[in-house]
């Protein structure tokens, strides 16, 4: 088992390879065999599918024709599975794949009509269960390649061995027993048990002329697996097929199979013993072809004659073989052929193997026999059947063509025409042999047998048959249909004539001959016995002129009789008849003017209903194709279904009820819609009330009410102002406000500060405006909309002077200006002086405070106008003092900002932890937020215990008693910049308290001086708090120790402010 273990392994994985990878069919379809003919029980060599649960949940059944019957269909949607996991480990898969449709027939009538189905599709990927079907999760975007060619192998595996199973060519059935025996339930009961029947026992001897075989599907393999009647005598390696020496020649004469080697098999029987056919018997019912040991046919279940078995006793050997094993009878043609041809001898059609046809040969005449005389009388006493001289039980002869049939149907091979005596019933179980004939009648024949005018009359009917075959084959190279071969046959009356040379020159003129004589035929009440033509109104037309055909006409008539021309004339007056009566159905009265549409269209239905209607359809045309204006639509005309049908022609309405209630909203005299509002409220809903309201809305704004359509709103709420409202607002907020102002009129929203809405927000208002907006106010907004992406490029500088901002690219610290020609410093951004050339940045600064008299004048009043205010996002700078509120919005971007660490205000914070609602900033602990409110003396301990020097005196030459310091003020709405005037300090260098903090947090920030070390127990817990630091207080651990602990974890958890400004 271990060895079958890993052999199974072993040919899985090559399999499987060849699955998942392009090989040829060949390759995977010799994996198959191969893992499918291994002699392991199901359980153990499937792994993937539940193939033991599928044998016995689809193999329901009464008898074992029903049991085979559900198997077959278990293979046929094993085989649609099979499809399924093809597409998916092809490199080319279907354009739906990740779908499967419960409502796809060949779904419903296979994989779906078994028990676990789905459950295979499932192990495919299919898990996702829909309302109409089965998909691939939406996340899952290719398949698994490797598990889907297992579960496909598997699939084509088992499908294989249902094939083997049910063909009784399994080479290890033992391992099926347990699971469907019914299967083998009968076979074994009639091979294994004992029966005292009398030709059980007469089967004996020929039975022991073949060898002993181990089982039924040892035996089943020696035969061919395409005819499976002749033995075999070849097996094909490449296709694995096991051929007899005709279906070899055949199956591999194609070009692809030619250049396969096959193998020749030696026949193990013996030299003296009879075919493989003469251990067989044949059903007379079905013809199926059964082994001698089965005493019930495999496929009808009938019983076996038992005059088979006494004749095997007395009969030489050469007489057991039936003569359907060696002769076959087209089912097309009737021409009987060898048993060894596949093609017949003159049509070249399939022979039909599923119910090959019984000819018993014609025994010759015996005189010794006594005559005899029919057993039955014919059924139609008012003609009399033909003769049957010589004829088998199983043969009767038609009494319109005397064709002898040799097959009990109830209706005629050669004309098709029914039986007059209805069929014979199945002969039942009789000693005398089937191939005995019946007694002849007491008619004394005359001549020889090849003198009967029975024998003469069938072959005269051959031939005539096999001329007319060969006509037709003529014909359809020749682009001509056998009805037309045949009626020119009739037609021509020589047989001499060519039918294709006789329609191409004798045809036209004889369908003219036609349309004259129906010329001369009047279509009136008398005409062919038809009944008089109603008018719409109800009173009779009686039509007196003849018929004009069209050629179409007369030669469809012409074929439907068969080349008879009177039968033709009739026919061609019946069909204009009823085409004229069904035109007259449709509302068209005027019988000749339907009997000219019907001759211009060929006797078309369809072309006569066109033509007639083109006249109708003039006015429309010519109103289509004026180059006047389509005239407006009036709702008061009284024909309301003329204006509706305008309606769904002009708008497009989706169907009869919209166009009906868009009428009726237009005629309601309380609510005056116009005609374009009331379409497109119709085209979007069917609701009254809702398109009610849709056409009634109210504009925040200007309280008006207004429609839908002329309601304008923006991607970012759900706010709706009219369309005026919404032009005026921006129009205003592009010529007198900020690019940042432009938001909802109503709700003020997006928060434009977002970087990531901003880009988003102003693509979408840039299409609404543009519609808008006029073209001088569209073209400054997109000026300010290009400004403010400027900003965002790190060689935008702004001007010191003029506020006016460019884009520079040079290297030099001198810049000017483009606007106002003034220059500047691109670093410090400071006004440029002769002065500063060749020195950097902080050497000119150390300069002007040591040789400027007016900067030494400022004192520390100049040193916060240097150290000012610089917008983070545009980088702007303002010369003024921090001051009191920390709050600061940018007039150049409008970007709302700490003044002290640079952080955002912002109403919708990113901080997960954080609670406070509305506008808000987050701010470091060295933030000028926290520290202003220190004392000076504790900031300049903070800057005495770090060793920075700070001043104190008041410099020369400043105004005493007031501070100087430069700061925004808001006047009358209107912000100011102006000096501080408050009262000075003695000690606070010539500042104000205020600013005097200010200018000692600037030199704590310039220093990075981190002024947690002197905070107090309670600003500490604080500051912990704010800043989620938590440190579990130890047992009996004192105050100084755990302060000292919590203040080294919040030094070395919380950074100072990365924003905060450093400059000195």
């Amino acid at each position: 088992m271990d060895s079958l273990s890993e052999e199974l392994e072993e040919v899985r994985s090559r399999a499987e390879a060849c699955l998942s990878s392009p090989c040829s069919a060949h390759e995977v379809r010799a994996g198959v065999c191969a893992m499918a003919n291994l002699p392991l029980p199901p359980a153990a060599k499937y792994q993937q599918i539940s193939a033991e649960v599928m044998l016995k949940e689809n193999s329901a059944g009464n008898n074992k024709k029903e049991i085979i019957g559900s198997l077959q269909r278990l293979s046929t949607a094993l085989n649609i599975l099979e499809k399924y996991g093809s597409n998916l480990t092809s490199s080319n898969r279907p354009k739906y794949w990740r779908t499967v449709k419960h409502n796809n027939p060949v779904f419903r009538a296979t994989v779906d009509a078994i028990k676990g189905g789905r459950a295979v599709l499932c192990l495919y990927g299919y898990t996702n269960q829909q309302a109409d079907g089965l998909s691939f999760p939406d996340e899952v975007q290719e398949p698994d390649i490797q598990k889907v060619s297992s579960v496909t192998l598997e699939v084509m595996s088992l499908r294989m061995e249902l094939d083997m199973l049910i063909q009784e060519s399994h080479p290890h059935p033992e391992f099926f027993e347990t699971l469907v025996p019914s299967v083998f339930q009968q076979e074994e009961k009639v091979l294994g048990s004992p029966s005292d029947a009398p030709w059980e026992k007469q089967d004996k001897p020929v039975v022991s002329l073949t060898p002993p075989k181990a089982s039924s599907s040892t035996k089943s393999t020696d035969n061919c697996t395409i005819c499976g009647i002749f033995p075999v005598s070849a097996q094909c390696p490449v296709c694995v097929q096991r051929l007899c020496s005709e279906c070899d020649r055949l199956y591999h004469s194609h070009p692809a199979r030619a250049s396969h080697s096959r193998i020749t098999v030696a026949s193990d029987k013996p030299s003296k013993s009879i075919s493989a056919s003469l251990a067989s018997w044949q059903c007379v019912h079905c013809t199926t072809l059964n082994r001698m040991q089965e005493v019930l046919c495999g496929m009808c279940e009938r019983p076996r004659l038992a005059a088979t078995a006494l004749a095997a006793t007395s009969a030489p050997l050469e007489e057991l073989q039936p003569s359907t094993i060696t002769e076959w009878q087209c089912k097309s043609c009737t021409v009987v052929n060898s048993g060894s041809s596949v093609l017949c001898e003159v049509c070249e059609r399939p022979r039909l193997a599923t119910r090959p046809p019984a000819t018993p040969s014609r025994p010759p005449a015996t005189p010794s026999r006594p005559p005899a005389t029919p057993s039955r009388p014919p059924a139609t006493p008012s003609r009399p059947a033909a003769p049957t001289l010589g004829l088998q039980e199983s043969q009767w002869v038609c009494q319109f063509c005397t064709y002898a049939n040799h097959t009990p149907s109830s209706t005629c091979e050669m004309c098709d025409l029914p039986r007059p005596e209805p069929a014979p019933s199945p002969p039942k179980l009789r000693t005398p042999s089937p191939v005995r004939d019946f007694p002849q009648l007491s008619i004394k024949t005359k001549g020889p047998a090849s003198d009967d005018p029975d024998v003469k009359r069938q072959r005269l009917m051959r031939e005539e048959g096999l001329k007319l075959i060969q006509l037709i084959r003529e014909g359809e190279r020749k682009g001509v249909s056998p009805e037309e071969v045949y009626a020119g046959v009739r037609g021509s009356g020589d047989s001499s004539v060519v039918p294709c040379d006789w329609l191409k020159t004798e045809l036209p003129p004889l369908l003219d001959v036609l349309c004259a004589r129906a010329a001369t035929v009047p279509l009136g009440p008398r005409a062919l016995h038809a009944e008089p033509l109603e008018r719409a109104d109800g009173s009779q037309e009686p039509l007196s002129r003849g018929v004009q055909l069209s050629r179409a006409e007369a030669k469809h008539a012409w074929l439907t009789a068969g080349g008879d021309t009177e039968r033709a004339v009739k026919q061609a007056l019946r069909d204009r008849k009823a085409k004229v009566k069904e035109l007259g159905a449709l509302g068209f009265s005027d019988v000749a003017r339907c009997g000219e549409a019907l001759r211009l269209s060929g006797g078309e239905v369809r072309g006569a209903l066109a033509v007639l209607q083109r006249p109708l359809l003039e006015p429309f045309h010519q109103r289509m194709w004026s180059d006047q204006p389509e005239p407006p639509i009036n709702i008061h005309l009284p024909d309301k279904q003329r204006v509706c049908r305008r309606l769904l022609a002009v708008y497009d309405l989706p169907s009869w009820g919209r166009s009906e209630l868009a009428l009726s909203l237009l005629q309601d005299p309380a609510a005056p819609y116009t005609l374009e509002d009331v379409v497109q409220a119709v085209r979007e809903s069917h609701d009254r009330d809702f398109i009610r309201r849709v056409l009634a809305k109210e504009c925040p704004i200007c309280l008006s009410v207004f429609p839908h359509s002329k309601m304008q709103s923006l991607t970012s709420c759900q706010c709706s102002v009219c369309c005026s409202c919404f032009q005026q607002h921006f129009t205003i907020a592009v010529r007198d406000k900020h690019i940042r102002d432009m938001v909802c009129p109503v709700c003020w929203e997006p928060d434009i500060n977002d970087p990531e809405h901003l880009n988003s927000y102003f693509s979408t208002l840039d299409i609404q405006l543009r519609e808008c907006l006029e073209p001088e106010v569209y073209e400054l907004f997109h000026k300010k909309l290009t400004e403010q992406a400027l900003i965002k490029d790190p060689k935008f500088l702004w001007c010191s002077h003029c506020s006016y901002g460019f884009i520079y690219d040079g290297e030099q610290l001198k810049v000017t200006c483009f606007q106002c020609r003034n220059s500047f410093c691109a670093q410090c951004k400071k006004p440029w002086e002769s002065q500063h050339t060749g020195l950097s940045c902080e050497q000119f600064q150390s300069w002007k405070r040591e040789n400027d008299p007016e900067y030494q004048r400022q004192g520390l009043a100049g040193y916060l106008r240097d150290n000012g205010i610089t917008c983070p996002n545009c980088r702007f700078q303002y010369a003024l003092a921090r001051g009191g509120c920390m709050h600061f919005c940018c007039s150049q971007c409008r970007y709302q900002f700490c003044s002290g660490c640079n952080n955002p205000f912002h109403t919708t914070c990113s901080v997960i932890q954080c609670s406070v609602t509305g506008l808000h900033a987050h701010h470091p602990r060295d933030c000028l937020f926290y520290l202003r409110d220190w004392e000076p003396a504790r900031l300049q301990a903070l800057l005495q215990k770090e060793g920075v020097a700070f001043n104190t005196d008041t410099p020369p030459g400043t105004q005493a008693g007031l501070c100087g310091v430069i700061e925004q003020k808001d006047e009358g709405g209107q912000q100011s910049d102006s000096a501080c005037g408050a009262q000075t300090q003695p000690g606070q260098a010539g500042l104000c308290e205020k600013h005097y903090r200010e200018y000692l947090v600037s030199l704590i920030n310039g220093h990075s001086i981190d002024p947690a070390p002197l905070y107090n127990a309670n600003e500490l817990l604080l500051a912990c708090r704010r800043y989620q630091v938590e440190v579990p207080r130890g047992e009996a651990e004192d105050d100084r120790t755990y302060y000292s602990r919590l203040l080294k974890m919040l030094m070395d958890n919380v950074p100072l402010g990365d924003k905060v400004p450093r400059k000195k």
